[in-house]
């Protein structure tokens, strides 16, 4: 795994571990609403991962974008699908997506380079 993606995932994951150690009913539920978001129901789990990584990258968030797109790739996201989806987030987001798209399908050519998340 490259060291961005290591680093990202391992951090991610000690993070979370940490903030729900802690005895707070409104974050545990917050992430337990977010976990619950992404399953499958009259949209499957991928396309609900392709909408969030569309808001993302119009929000601007690269955490949330590389997450995304690592939850992308697990659910069989295909590379035409990726850049149909990061075409939507152009349109809708306007030019100051850029950056974010940059290192975005940076992230992405990382994780298919490893075959790794």
């Amino acid at each position: 795994m490259t060291d961005r993606v290591a680093q990202f995932t391992e951090f991610r994951q000690r993070m979370n571990e940490r903030i729900l150690s802690e005895d707070n009913q409104v974050v545990r539920r917050f992430f337990a609403l977010d976990t619950q978001t992404y399953k499958d129901g009259a949209l499957d789990h991928k396309t609900k991962e392709l909408l969030g990584l569309v808001a993302s990258m119009v929000l601007r968030c690269d955490d949330c974008i590389s997450y995304h797109i690592a939850q992308c790739q697990q659910a069989g996201v295909s590379r035409e699908e990726f850049f149909e989806t990061f075409s939507v987030a152009l349109v809708v987001g306007g030019s100051i997506v850029i950056p974010h798209l940059r290192r975005g399908v940076d992230f992405l050519d990382q994780i298919s380079a490893q075959g790794e998340v």
